[in-house]
């Protein structure tokens, strides 16, 4: 059975200058419930997220291309959801081909695998005519208050 969600959006434009206020306004909606740890993870996943999206999914498209991001908040569950206007690609194939570790002065590649190692759930779909939609989905275990 699929936990109640409370769902909130935002949209921003295709401009890594807009990271400031899309951490400002999911901040706001940390439960209290949840260690810090836990939602410092999530806030890093949020970044990587968006990150990729402006630079990867975006890299050819006008800078204000937008991009909207659902946070859903469960009791034991919360699911972000990024959606881009870019060519859609394979996440999983593009996973498969990483190595299970990074270097640290690695160029790139350490993104996707970082969320991989954050989230339960990491997938990504091309949806009809709307664009794509990065899934991010973490149980979470709350503290008790």
């Amino acid at each position: 059975m699929t936990p109640p969600f409370t769902t909130v959006s935002l949209t921003l434009t295709s401009d890594l200058t807009q990271l400031e206020a899309l951490l400002a306004w999911f901040n706001q909606y940390r439960p209290t419930t949840l260690p810090i740890e836990e939602w410092l993870k999530l806030e890093l996943a949020l970044a990587e997220g968006f990150t990729n999206a402006v630079r990867h999914a975006h890299r050819d498209r006008a800078s204000d291309t937008p991009i909207r991001i659902d946070l859903s908040l469960a009791d034991t569950v919360i699911e972000l959801r990024i959606w881009d206007q870019g060519d859609p690609f394979d996440l999983m194939a593009k996973l498969a081909t990483l190595p299970s570790q990074i270097a640290l002065d690695a160029e790139g590649g350490r993104g996707l695998r970082l969320l991989a190692t954050i989230m339960n759930e990491l997938d990504y779909q091309r949806v009809g005519n709307t664009g794509n939609c990065l899934i991010l989905r973490k149980t979470v275990k709350p503290t008790p208050q």
